[in-house]
Formats: C-alpha cells, sequence, structure tokens
C-alpha cells in the first residue's frame, strides 16, 4: 500500500502565515518529521510546535532525528558544491531511514518547512529521489506556503516587478562572485551569511532588507545601499551575536 509524504509551507515565521492548505493537510497527517539543529533554534522549533498544537486535531506522532552536520564556511566554489552535495545525500539517507523505520504502509507523513518548499529548499528533490529507489511506492505531495521573499515585499510594501522588467531570484554566493548583474534592475537576495551587498560598488542601488521576517523579532531597513549598508552589517551582527543564527533577505533595486 502505498505511503505518502507531504511537505507543507509554514510561512516565514508568522504562525498566521499558515495557509488554510496547510492546515487541511497537516489534518491527514499521521507522523511529522522534524530535524533537531540543537539549542540554538529552539525558538525555530518551539514554533512548529505551537503550530502543531494550535491547527492538528487528529492523534499524530512526532518523530525528531538529529541534524547532520554540514561545513557552511567554505570559499571555494568548487569544494562548497561537492560538500553541499555529499551533505545532501547524507540528509536523504536520514529521511529513508525515518520514513521507513516510522511510516508505515497507508500511513502520511510531513515535512513542514520554512518559507515555500519550491524556493530554496531542497526536501522536494531529496523525497523524490527517495520515491524513484521505491518504485513510486511514495507519493509526494507539495503544499505551497508564504515565503520570506513574499513577505520580504509585504513587510515593505513593494511590488517586486517593475512594468516590463526582469526580477532574479539568487543567492549571496553568486552576488558576492558575479555582482549586481547588468541586465537585471531588481535582484531578491537570499541565503546571504556574509553581506555580499556590503562590497558592491555599484552607486544607483536601493535595498529593502529584512530579517525574523513574521515575527517579533522582525528587523526592516531600505534607503541608498552606500548610505546604510554600514547600518545593516552591524545590524546584522548584533542580531546574530543576540540569537544565535539569522535568517535575512533583501531586494537590491537599481534606480532608473
Amino acid at each position: 500500500m502505498t505511503r505518502t509524504a507531504y511537505v507543507i509551507g509554514i510561512g516565514a515565521g508568522d504562525p498566521e502565515h499558515l495557509t488554510l492548505q496547510a492546515v487541511a493537510a497537516m489534518n491527514r497527517v499521521d507522523v511529522f518529521f522534524t530535524i533537531d539543529k540543537g539549542e540554538t533554534t529552539a525558538d525555530l522549533a518551539a514554533l512548529r510546535k505551537e503550530l502543531l498544537a494550535r491547527h492538528v486535531t487528529r492523534p499524530h506522532r512526532v518523530v525528531t532525528a538529529p541534524e547532520v552536520p554540514r561545513d557552511r564556511d567554505l570559499t571555494d566554489p568548487a569544494a562548497y558544491a561537492d560538500t553541499a552535495t555529499r551533505w545532501q545525500l547524507r540528509r536523504g539517507m536520514l529521511y529513508a531511514a525515518m520514513i521507513a523505520e516510522e511510516l508505515r504502509a497507508g500511513e502520511t507523513g510531513a515535512f513542514l518547512v520554512w518559507g515555500d518548499p519550491a524556493l530554496y529548499d531542497g526536501t522536494l528533490p531529496l523525497l523524490q529521489r527517495i520515491a524513484e529507489r521505491t518504485h513510486d511506492e511514495l507519493r509526494i505531495v507539495s503544499i505551497p506556503g508564504v515565503s520570506s521573499v513574499a513577505a520580504l515585499a509585504a513587510a515593505h510594501r513593494l511590488v517586486l516587478n517593475r512594468v516590463g522588467t526582469a526580477v532574479l531570484i539568487t543567492t549571496g554566493r553568486r552576488l558576492a562572485e558575479h555582482g549586481m548583474p547588468r541586465d537585471v534592475d531588481d535582484v531578491v537576495v537570499m541565503l546571504d551569511g556574509r553581506g555580499a551587498f556590503a562590497d558592491l560598488p555599484d552607486p544607483d542601488l536601493d535595498i529593502y532588507w529584512g530579517a525574523y521576517l513574521g515575527t517579533l523579532d522582525e528587523i526592516l531597513v531600505a534607503g541608498d545601499l552606500a548610505a546604510v549598508r554600514d547600518e545593516i552589517v552591524r545590524i546584522r551582527a548584533e542580531a546574530r551575536a543576540r540569537k544565535g543564527w539569522i535568517m535575512d533577505v533583501y531586494l537590491l533595486r537599481r534606480r532608473i
């Protein structure tokens, strides 16, 4: 009998980001799979527990496994790609073991992921590989969520696209390597652990930055990049030191 695995987007941090579709899916779940990332992100784990307590009314199980260690400080692009691939393989093996041991035939499991499963989250590809190895005995269902990109736009009252122009979503690593694209005037940057915006030489950029979007700790800064970059660097460092982690995203917009 086929087993089902939901990948449910739970939003950027506000408990009210949870959609009605997500709530309905959560109430079809027999077992929720979670990863324990330690005390540093205990408040994120607490939010997941809050969502289950608030919205799930049917009996269910919660299965937790320790995080797979990952080196996030590599600066060499080739080494980074190799390390990321090996980490994904280990995380995939962990998911496969959890599903094999805890998800019975005919049951439904779920992974609750931040933001939207389709945007810079690796859960879906890992589960799809597991499904292929089990000859499609595992059915994968993706439930969209409010992404940090959408939350950033709402917080700054932005429309991401301008008339007749493109919007690029990229990573801090690629921004650091290639700079602001010449042919794109609106660039959303995610996963920027080092603050690549601070080294951009462009004199004509505005930045719309947000951290811990949708939470009580939400921080917003906007303005001419040259004027506010030092402020953002300082705020990021203070926030990371205070909480032990930071999730932020920003829009770079060329003045045209």
